[in-house]
């Protein structure tokens, strides 16, 4: 006889698969015919499902596209968030600013390649209250995470002279925001790490202070053994 816990593995394993086929067909219409313009039924259509398993799972259009950015924020095999994701414990562990920084880049482009369109949909969808809503959530938790990050790589290097935390974080999400990725990865072709290795380098000179050469350690006469 074939127990419940023989069973549950494979029916959440189906469910699991069944929802990400649903979030693709999602993202894909999203992008393709803007937030207004993705209707359920055509999610359902396209995922192969019923358009009530569609209702079922997320209840409303805009449940559907948040779960569609948490999926991209958080990541779909472990969701964390980014506090809890490997390169904010590699930018934590950095020996200096500019170390801290090229990893808060590397986290925020893993993130930027599966969110970025999303993020345009939204920004294009202003009208819709919904969409708005979810933009003023969305952009509270940018800022504090951006904030927080910052907060983690001033205290290894310091902010360059005028700038305060609060211009910084203006400065830091207006450069690695989606709008940027998507303008010149999507639209104008730029491979990623040409797009990381550039806003590393620019958000270096823009946000940090360069470090003073180290003085070289004097060197130490040495010791006569003891007879």
């Amino acid at each position: 006889m074939t127990s419940s816990s023989d069973v549950n593995p494979g029916r959440r394993e189906r469910a699991a698969a069944t929802r990400s086929r649903m979030l693709d067909a999602a993202e894909e219409l999203f992008v393709e015919r803007g937030f207004a313009g993705a209707r359920m039924a055509d999610v359902a259509e396209r995922a192969g499902v019923a358009v009530q398993t569609v209702y079922f799972t997320f209840h409303t259009k805009a449940e559907l596209f948040d779960a569609c950015m948490a999926r991209g924020v958080l990541g779909e095999k472990d969701p964390r968030p980014p506090q809890e994701q490997p390169f904010w414990e590699r930018m934590v562990a950095a020996a200096t600013g500019e170390e801290a920084l090229w990893h808060f880049v590397d986290g925020v482009g893993i993130i930027s390649k599966r969110v970025s369109r999303l993020d345009l949909v939204v920004a294009s969808a202003m009208h819709e209250p919904e969409a708005v809503a979810f933009w003023q959530r969305s952009e509270e938790l940018r800022r504090a995470g951006f904030r927080e990050a910052l907060e983690i790589i001033t205290a290894k290097q310091d902010l360059r002279e005028g700038l305060d935390l609060d211009r910084a974080t203006d400065l830091l999400l207006a450069m690695a925001g989606h709008a940027v990725y998507c303008s010149l990865v999507h639209d104008d072709g730029w491979p990623h790490e040409e797009w990381a290795a550039w806003l590393t380098r620019s958000l270096n000179e823009m946000l940090l202070k360069p470090e003073s050469p180290r003085s070289p350690r004097p060197r130490r006469k040495p010791t006569r053994p003891s007879p």
